[in-house]
């Protein structure tokens, strides 16, 4: 069972191409993935086989000092970040997207916020007319309102509604330096940059947001307004205790234990 349906309850709301999803905790969801929701947090920031290495050369100690390194300590980091990996995360689980680079491993300082569209699905399928993209903004909220889901709306309208060309090349580059498999879709990436081929209809939006309030009545207009021509999916994470919640991920992401 996928991450998020051990976790969480997930209402779907759909009108044609669009798609509204609430989700809330289950009463003993969190507990029962904390420690797989830590190991994800792990692998945004690491490869976790270069982690498994670090123990045995420094011990669980060592090791966890060096993964610690890597972790924002900061609210606001952590904040952003977890919604980015969240969002990563569902996008795969439920929108039928992969997402094949883990942006936090590239980051060139923990507090610091990537640039550029913050995440991108990828889904390719030779029979089905071939490359297919999702633009994803992610937004982490105590409070979340009105302004900043205006916010990512327009960034998601930005460049014509198109992943914005750095961070598809950014995508396509990391691929490139993979397997055979990975470096021919890298390939494709790269051709959608410089050709612009894609119609509008095989690039979906995704608005993911994690929050403490809910439900959230702006969320559910930006929804009923997004623009025909394109899949949408409107996305919103209620988690009542939220700074607790952020703390505890990122104090289990960074706690190897001894064993």
């Amino acid at each position: 069972m996928s991450l998020f349906d051990q976790w969480c309850e997930t209402t779907v709301q759909e009108n044609g191409q669009k798609q509204y999803l609430t989700i809330v905790e289950k009463p003993d969801g969190r507990g029962t993935i904390i420690d797989q929701l830590a190991e994800t947090v792990r692998a945004h920031y690491d490869d976790l086989q270069r982690i498994a290495d670090d123990v045995d050369e420094l011990g669980y100690d060592g090791a966890a000092g060096i993964l610690r390194e890597l972790l924002p300590t900061g609210v606001r980091a952590r904040a952003g970040d977890l919604g980015e990996i969240l969002a990563s995360e569902l996008t795969a689980e439920r929108l039928e997207f992969a997402v094949p680079v883990r942006r936090m491993r590239f980051k060139d300082g923990r507090e610091v916020p990537m640039r550029g569209d913050d995440f991108i699905g990828v889904n390719y399928a030779a029979d089905d007319g071939g490359l297919w993209l999702l633009k994803g903004e992610a937004k982490s909220r105590r409070t979340l309102g009105k302004t900043t889901i205006t916010q990512a709306r327009e960034a998601l309208r930005r460049d014509d509604g198109r992943c914005t060309p750095s961070s598809l090349l950014f995508v396509a580059n990391r691929l490139l330096e993979g397997d055979d498999e990975q470096a021919v879709l890298g390939r494709l990436i790269r051709n959608e940059v410089g050709r612009k081929a894609l119609d509008k209809s095989r690039i979906d939006h995704a608005l993911f947001t994690m929050s403490g309030n809910g439900p959230i009545d702006a969320l559910l207009v930006d929804y009923n307004s997004a623009e025909a021509g394109r899949g949408h999916a409107v996305i919103n994470l209620h988690i009542d205790d939220y700074d607790d919640f952020i703390s505890e991920v990122f104090d289990a992401a960074g706690d190897l234990g001894d064993s």
